[in-house]
């Protein structure tokens, strides 16, 4: 009879590996990893990836790290790499206006969400970058940096690092003036300055401090929930 929990040695040895092959020694694969890019950014969308790996490590993906800690050049890379490798990924764009409407934190515990359930493959279990997620189909457990902990997180930050740079890039050229392709719609001073000289584009996130500032309004009050009063 199996006891429950399961129990299992956790590895050191495996690397990025370690979380995801104790679950899948204690039968609870697939294994998730869930990651998004842009919440701190005021302008663009926020995207969300969720990936499934194989459990067997492959080389072509033996570069694979936190996506704020490789260069551009290795993210583009990678991003095709994993999309092939991947037993199964998703990808959710939430965009501006809806952050504007639910909130930056809902909008990524939403796109999480959705980004699980758009899985090919159901998964096990799902761990999440940071944050409880509740509503999922799994089991899951927030990882504190666990795109540079767990290889499931990691291919997912890649995937949605890669994709909303790529539409930051497009942005810039139906923009033009706020250098979306540079900054990626951070807050740059680069980007303040052409915000207070140019104003809010349509990719603005309106809710959030820098941006209500310009329009005269109080991010702490109203429409300008608190909670993205300190996320620009």
């Amino acid at each position: 009879m199996t006891s429950w929990p399961p129990r299992a040695v956790i590895r050191r040895s495996a690397g990025l590996r370690t979380m995801e092959s104790t679950l899948v020694r204690c039968g609870l694969g697939p294994v998730a990893g869930v990651d998004e890019a842009g919440r701190g950014a005021c302008a663009g969308p926020l995207v969300v990836a969720a990936c499934i790996l194989d459990p067997k490590p492959h080389p072509s993906l033996a570069r694979l790290d936190d996506s704020k800690r490789l260069t551009e050049k290795t993210r583009e890379e990678l991003y095709p790499i994993i999309r092939r490798r991947a037993v199964a990924w998703s990808v959710v764009i939430v965009p501006a206006a809806e952050i504007d409407v639910i909130g930056v934190h809902v909008a990524n515990i939403e796109g999480m969400r959705r980004a699980v359930m758009r899985l090919s493959v159901a998964p096990g279990y799902v761990l999440t970058d940071g944050f409880r997620v509740p509503g999922l189909p799994a089991p899951s457990l927030p990882v504190i940096g666990g795109d540079a902990a767990a290889a499931c997180i990691a291919a997912a930050s890649v995937l949605a690092k890669v994709t909303r740079d790529r539409i930051m890039v497009d942005l810039d050229g139906e923009l033009p003036g706020y250098s979306f392709a540079v900054h990626k719609g951070y807050s740059t001073p680069a980007h303040m300055t052409a915000l207070r000289d140019l104003g809010p584009s349509r990719e603005h996130r309106l809710r959030y401090a820098n941006v209500a500032a310009l329009l005269g309004d109080d991010p702490g009050h109203g429409r300008f929930g608190s909670d993205e009063a300190d996320a620009g």
